[in-house]
């Protein structure tokens, strides 16, 4: 493609208010996180704005050394956030995408774990079996599985992010809103798993064992390989066992997980897939909430990170069983047309302990305890379908994609309440756990209702003239729901715009604009849902790639506009349930930028560093303070030249002060503060041979205390920690 040079020093990227964004503050941005890599600029390649069909799968890296063969931290091209192949920089959102090199290097073996070290995620950990997600100051509610979306909430957990990191090839995070790919959603981000597929012509394989901190021990085996002899149908599956005791005391956790995948070129065009995907876990002495922030007389407690407040009777499951197939066929005139299909069930089953109330700081007296007996299930029937090619209009080539969907998710849950003697308090002190369980009730309903999503959507990527492109879509969607939490139907248009400017070879600058619609699974106080959020997205700024693709960065600045986002009601619950009531919030705002760094710095060196910096606010005031609003996340690996069989690494992630307000033993609202922190790693690998290979992890490196949940109760962080994994691969 032709070269295009800047005609002046700044170019107008966003303008909302007095915000200007000029690009010559912009490149001073890049050309500092860059500085020590000057050979950069020189290594853009022409071709690197043109994808083929062929490069759709994550692209290796392979080096020539004979022991290693390793994958970029990049992707070359995607479908994220537009569902057409484009490259990374062509996307005009924010884009992170974890490969799984990536995900090996870190050792990261969960969902959670993977958005945990993503740029402008933040997490909170509500007890032991319980996480959520937030990105620019709103919770990420948009979870799909090869573009299929499901529904998930904090309220109950089926399991969602403790799924294993093996069964996928590589995660993509869009941030922002996403109604265009997802329908209904939050504009926090969108959150996609892509699974790994029977791509292997030749028999494969990769096992491993691994042994780490509180008897941590994992056991892996993924192998693919052809079916008949012309290669033309393939299998692979992935199955392991993990189990492990936990930080805290008398803990115990098993997970065990099974995928298979079958991949048949049914014509030199069409390819179809049917797999399965089976993962269970089962946890004894899970947390239910943390331990008191205060004694009785107002003072703050210093609980060992050790201490578990659950009794030895309770547990938690979480049980998955997934069914997919999808088709692809690729036309001769570069069109492609594929259909996902998937039916999931989930369940939940759990016998849990909450303490409440504030202990005396030296009888430890005071504390009460209520129990829960909880079991659901969520049933998930969907389908998605959609057409992808170019077009020639007006002399000039473009690209049209169209689609529809459907869903159907059944949420169902039940309860029974246990309580003790109105006289009956129990002793915090030297407290183990061995405390009797309280009398059960009769089960009762909590929620039993259906949520259909029927959506049509389509958008064309317009190529104006060499250097711009506009990005212009729409999705219809017709949302209800069904059932005991009473009947809610709505319809809506989501309007999606973006314009891409080539400013030169390695440069781009671009603007985005959607709206937000959000039907709410929260429910207020009598046990209505909240009324859907809507609002506005936009969000500007600057990408580049180098190195044909394999490293690329963006910056961008954001603003978005919503109404109507549950808030947590205080202490209140729905219609006296253990449910947690939410109230609609008013006129919340974030505004902020992001900068991203990510991918094959040299052959030997592959880098990732993120920060994030938004301010959050509704008409009370600060926005979900519970998440950082400043965010550093930086890692790295690097192959010795000298020695090619070993591989060091580590990184820092790094979050400013959160705080929530809670009310005390005095009956008044404190404010509960957690400090900025960094949180360290390390990581190194050894290739004893071709197959061999040894790796160690730690993380949390000068084990620092911290929350990861503070309020009127706390959650502590996991101290330092390591793990040991040898891999052979055949």
């Amino acid at each position: 493609m032709p070269s295009y040079r800047r005609e002046n020093g700044a170019v107008n990227c966003a303008s909302w208010g007095q915000k200007t964004f000029t690009v010559s503050v912009l490149a001073w941005v890049i050309h500092v996180a860059v500085t020590p890599f000057p050979a950069l600029a020189a290594e853009a390649s022409s071709d690197s704005k043109t994808p083929t069909l062929q490069q759709e799968l994550v692209v290796d890296a392979t080096t020539d050394d004979a022991f290693t063969t390793q994958q970029d931290y990049a992707v070359k091209i995607t479908r994220a956030g537009t569902k057409m192949l484009m490259t990374p920089r062509d996307v005009p959102q924010s884009l992170s995408v974890v490969t799984k090199q990536r995900m090996q290097d870190q050792n990261l073996q969960s969902v959670g774990d993977v958005l945990d070290n993503t740029t402008g995620i933040g997490t909170e950990l509500v007890d032991s079996e319980r996480s959520s997600y937030f990105a620019r100051g709103f919770q990420i509610s948009s979870f799909t599985y090869d573009d299929i979306p499901s529904s998930v909430s904090d309220t109950w957990n089926y399991g969602d992010a403790a799924e294993d990191t093996a069964i996928y090839d590589r995660i993509e995070v869009v941030r922002g809103a996403t109604g265009l790919m997802t329908g209904a959603g939050s504009p926090a981000a969108s959150v996609n798993m892509v699974r790994k597929h029977a791509d292997s012509r030749e028999f494969t394989g990769n096992v491993s064992a691994e042994y780490g901190s509180w008897n941590h021990q994992r056991y892996m085996a993924d192998v693919s390989g052809p079916l008949n002899e012309s290669g033309t149908v393939r299998g692979r599956v992935v199955a392991g066992y993990q189990d492990q005791d936990g930080s805290l005391d008398r803990y115990h956790k098993t997970k065990k997980f099974l995928y298979g995948v079958l991949d048949a070129d049914v014509t030199d065009n069409t390819t179809l897939s049917l797999g399965y995907d089976y993962q269970d876990n089962q946890t004894s002495n899970p947390t239910w909430g943390g331990l008191p922030t205060w004694y009785s007389n107002g003072l703050r407690t210093h609980y060992g990170r050790g201490t578990n407040e659950s009794a030895d009777w309770t547990r938690y499951s979480t049980n998955s069983r997934k069914v997919f197939a999808n088709i692809t066929h690729n036309f001769t005139n570069g069109w492609v047309f594929r259909m996902n299909g998937t039916h999931a069930e989930e369940t939940f089953n759990d016998k849990l302990l909450y303490l409440e109330g504030f202990p005396d700081v030296v009888t430890g007296e005071g504390i009460t305890g209520i129990g829960s007996l909880d079991r659901g299930k969520r049933k998930l029937d969907s389908i998605d379908s959609y057409a992808s090619g170019p077009f020639e209009l007006f002399g000039r080539q473009h690209e049209l994609m169209a689609g529809v969907s459907y869903s159907r998710q059944h949420n169902a849950t039940y309860s029974s309440d246990g309580a003790y003697n109105d006289d009956e308090t129990l002793s915090f002190n030297d407290w183990k756990g061995d405390v009797a369980e309280p009398g059960w009730g009769d089960w009762y309903l909590n929620a039993d209702d259906v949520v259909r999503q029927k959506s049509a959507y389509t958008a064309a990527r317009l190529s104006l003239a060499d250097p711009l492109s506009l990005i212009l879509g729409a999705r219809y969607t017709q949302w209800s729901t069904i059932g005991s939490s009473g009947d809610m139907a709505k319809n809506n248009i989501t309007p999606y715009g973006g314009l891409v400017y080539d400013i030169n070879e390695a440069w781009s600058a671009y603007a985005s604009y959607t709206s937000i619609f959000q039907p709410q699974t929260e429910r207020d106080r009598n046990g209505g849902y909240l009324a859907p959020i809507t609002g506005k997205n936009y969000e500007s700024g600057l990408k580049s790639d180098w190195m044909d693709g394999r490293l690329t960065a963006t910056f961008a600045v954001f603003r978005i506009e919503q109404d109507n986002v549950g808030q947590e009601d205080g202490d209140n619950f729905v219609n006296g349930s253990s449910e947690q009531a939410y109230y609609a919030a008013k006129g919340a705002v974030s505004r902020g930028a992001e900068f991203e760094l990510n991918g094959a710095v040299t052959d030997n060196w592959q880098m990732t560093f993120g920060a994030t910096r938004y301010v959050a606010k509704d008409s009370t005031g600060r926005f979900n303070s519970n998440m950082p609003q400043t965010s550093l996340k930086f890692f790295t690996r690097y192959q010795l030249p000298m020695l090619p069989q070993l591989t060091l690494g580590g990184g820092v992630n790094w979050q400013n002060r959160t705080f929530q307000d809670a009310i005390g033993p005095d009956g008044e609202t404190h404010r509960v503060y957690q400090g900025s922190y960094p949180m360290a790693n390390l990581f190194g690998r050894y290739q004893v041979t071709k197959q061999l290979a040894v790796q160690a992890n730690i993380n949390n490196l000068f084990d620092r205390d911290y929350y990861a949940y503070a309020s009127d109760y706390v959650v502590y962080g996991e101290p330092r920690n390591y793990s040991v994994n040898v891999s052979y691969q055949f």
